[in-house]
């Protein structure tokens, strides 16, 4: 009988899966069992091939070159984990294994890690999907019992294919073509680019906001109740006369004012729904100051090595009917200190009550909401980020069950000397849901007294109350990945904005690595907690067609991978577009040429001579690498040489900066033998040989644990 072969994303979910389905027998690579072999990638062992993979003439920069769209798109493997891609190859191909599993991570980017190593392998053998929300044994086992036909998730890879040319298409060729026509490196994507545009298009409203300033009018009462002036509507208090606000003021000093209307309503305030990773990212954001990134990071530990929450890469924001059980199940394993305080009044009402802001099977996608998983959580064993974001899920969950927050609303209309004033105030009637949260501001509001039609109260004072309008707030990660989301809103087309709600900029899993490569390229800079565009970043938004940093383009790309998924859309009509709209771009790069003036950094005269490079560029054999922030690069950038090493392209190794030294070494040797990284993932300790990369900067080869 033959064996089937589980291949994984990542070496720490290949050791639980081993666990549950009893393999022990460690290899090189992999790990086998009586009926199961069971290996994994390392993230993604392939990639999309560079220019000059197709032609030699592309590692030249050139505008006349382009548009480089090859007639099908080839792969590649990534050099540094290439003796992991011949492990599996070589597992795949073996007599005995009869089938694969695909065990990635149940999404778009886990399914394309998959399929790009079976295509790039050209493995012809049936596979299976497992398809699985949490890492814990029950759930393996679960999934192991319920595999999917392989074939099922095909739309699914169609999506992340097309996502995956499309970035290379646009990218590529948007680069080269600014960077060529503007003689400074540009660096331009499919979705970083409309990102950036919303933070250029804030700070300039911002700038250019002129104040004005207003005046608010109150009467006071006898009894220090007061009421505010307004217009047409309650909301309509600003009076930009300052003589007719002097005219009011004077008017209904020392009158009297008579009810005309008193306007009572209970209100209800439902829980918040269950986390997406977008909603859990703007909170921890807003509460912690963590960035998204480290939201996801935390997120995804909480997830794949704690056990602790399902997974985290969701878009949605509910529960599939069939979940009851285990939600029921779920809430008995929190009742532990210190959830147990807020989890005894949902359990001392029995049974659970489900409505369709938790149950809802028209809006579970691929994963259901960020729920804790069905175990008794050792919190002891968190660190001080993953047990904050951990609480957040707990918090969540408990309050999705949770009564209405009921509050009494009070709104007295006033009428004085023909003028109308309107008071209004709050009665908390039960705090159901908010009892777990901090009270909020608009929790204390004046207290209103006992009025009914006809009655009448003298004016003993008027308080007026100069304001300024005030602009727009500068995006905060939080108030961006918002935008990112609901990038429809932004568009005044209807039909354009009804197209959008399902689709934004990016995905969950991929806004807070958007953010982060904007900062990387330095076209935006943290400021506090807040993201402000550099100079470069407001200067390359001038020159991109409004085509590029619309929302109405990129909302309508990630609508057609939408639809791409759900198999109502082809894969060729998508990239058809995509190319012509690559052509348009070349032609209006053409155009950009001397529109703006990037700022160049010259080394100062004085300074001149004391710039000593760290060795000879190994590209174009002419310049001296020079050293920045962020990079070490060639001298001879302006004369198109491209060759750069960034400082933190071995952060996923352990290393959290590339020192000078080491360069210099790597730069005068060639390569630097027996180099210690730390493995992704597996945080095992290992060595490797760091060598010069024509495209990367540099690679690591041979990589062998240490023992």
């Amino acid at each position: 009988m033959g064996k089937k072969l589980v291949l994984a994303e990542k070496p720490s979910v290949a050791r639980d899966i081993a666990k549950v389905l009893k393999c022990s027998s460690r290899n090189d690579g992999y790990i086998e069992g009586v009926g199961y072999v069971i290996t994994w990638a390392v993230g993604h062992l392939i990639t999309l091939a560079e220019p000059d993979d197709y032609d030699e003439k592309y590692k030249k920069w050139r505008y006349n070159e382009l548009p480089i769209i090859p007639s099908s798109i080839q792969l590649k493997p990534y050099n540094q984990t290439e003796k992991q891609l011949r492990i599996i190859e070589r597992l795949i191909n073996r007599k005995d294994i009869e089938s694969i599993i695909c065990a990635t991570d149940s999404g778009r980017e886990g399914e394309l890690i998959f399929r790009y190593i079976y295509d790039y392998i050209g493995c012809n053998k049936p596979f299976s999907r497992l398809w699985i929300s949490s890492m814990t044994d029950e759930a393996i086992n679960e999934g192991f019992n319920k595999l999917k036909d392989g074939k099922e998730y095909d739309n699914l890879y169609y999506s992340a294919k097309c996502r995956s040319e499309a970035d290379w298409l646009v990218g590529i060729n948007a680069t080269r073509a600014y960077t060529t026509s503007n003689n400074v490196l540009l660096s331009i994507g499919r979705v970083q680019t409309p990102t950036l545009a919303l933070i250029v298009n804030r700070h300039n409203e911002i700038n250019n906001f002129v104040p004005k300033d207003y005046i608010e009018i109150n009467a006071i009462f006898d009894d220090e109740f007061r009421a505010i002036w307004f217009n047409e509507k309650p909301s309509d208090t600003k009076i930009f006369d300052k003589e007719k606000a002097e005219e009011i003021s004077n008017k209904i000093m020392n009158k009297e004012g008579v009810v005309k209307e008193v306007n009572k309503k209970l209100k209800k305030m439902p829980p918040p729904l269950l986390y997406d990773l977008t909603e859990l990212q703007r909170d921890g954001n807003k509460k912690y100051g963590y960035t998204a990134k480290k939201v996801l990071t935390l997120a995804q530990d909480l997830y794949e090595k704690r056990k602790l929450i399902t997974y985290p890469r969701t878009d949605s924001r509910y529960l599939s009917n069939d979940m009851k059980k285990k939600v029921k199940s779920t809430m008995n394993k929190i009742n532990i200190p210190p959830y147990n305080k807020a989890v005894k009044p949902i359990l001392e009402k029995g049974e659970l009550k489900f409505n369709k802001r938790i149950i809802n099977n028209a809006k579970v996608t691929d994963h259901h909401a960020i729920i804790p998983t069905d175990v008794v959580p050792r919190i002891a064993n968190l660190t001080k980020d993953e047990l904050n974001i951990y609480n957040l899920v707990i918090k969540r969950f408990i309050a999705v069950f949770y009564d209405y927050y009921k509050y009494e609303t009070t709104e007295i209309i006033f009428e004085i000397e023909d003028e109308t004033f309107v008071a209004s105030g709050k009665v908390i009637v039960d705090k159901g849901w908010k009892a777990l949260y901090t009270a909020s501001k608009d929790d204390k509001e004046q207290i209103m007294p006992k009025m009914k039609k006809g009655d009448r109260k003298t004016v003993v004072d008027v308080d007026k109350v100069s304001k300024k309008t005030t602009p727009p707030k500068p995006y905060t990660e939080s108030s961006l990945l918002s935008a990112m989301e609901n990038a429809g809103r932004f568009t005044e087309d209807e039909t354009i904005k009804e197209q959008l709600k399902e689709s934004g900029f990016g995905t969950p899993a991929t806004r807070a690595g958007i953010i982060e490569r904007l900062i990387q390229v330095e076209y935006i800079k943290r400021k506090g907690k807040t993201l402000i565009p550099t100079n470069k970043g407001s200067k390359l938004i001038e020159i991109i067609p409004n085509e590029l940093k619309s929302p109405e383009t990129t909302g309508k790309w990630e609508k057609g991978l939408t639809s791409i998924n759900k198999g109502n859309m082809e894969s060729e009509r998508f990239m058809g577009s995509i190319k012509r709209f690559v052509q348009y771009l070349v032609l209006s790069a053409s155009k950009s040429k001397g529109k703006v003036q990037f700022e160049r950094k010259p080394i100062p005269e004085d300074k001149k001579k004391k710039v000593k490079g760290l060795g000879t560029c190994p590209i174009c054999n002419k310049g001296t690498i020079l050293e920045n922030s962020k990079s070490f690069y060639c001298s001879m950038w302006r004369e198109n040489c491209k060759y750069s090493i960034w400082k933190n392209s071995l952060e996923r190794y352990g290393k959290k900066t590339i020192d000078k030294e080491t360069i210099e070494k790597l730069l005068k040797d060639g390569k630097i033998e027996d180099y210690r990284i730390t493995l992704p993932q597996t945080g095992e300790k290992s060595m490797a040989t760091l060598v010069v990369n024509n495209n990367n900067g540099i690679e690591l080869k041979n990589l062998k644990r240490i023992e």
